[in-house]
């Protein structure tokens, strides 16, 4: 292989591991953001919400 011919290979591995790392931390962001509170439309409000519904109806099921 010639000089240019590495070269070539070697921006086209970087561009794809680029890329690929791009993708992956983007990934991560997204799904991080999904488990914080923001005011309601969160995975995290979400599952608090469900939570003190059962928790209230587990109260009045003992009552009962």
């Amino acid at each position: 292989m010639t000089i240019e011919q590495w070269v070539g290979l070697l921006v086209g591995v970087s561009t794809l591991i680029g890329a690929i790392s791009i993708s992956i931390r983007h990934l991560v962001k997204y799904y991080l953001a999904e488990l914080k509170p923001n005011g309601g439309n969160s995975m995290k409000d979400s599952i608090t919400r469900l939570e003190q519904r059962v928790d209230d109806l587990f109260k009045l099921m003992a009552e009962k």
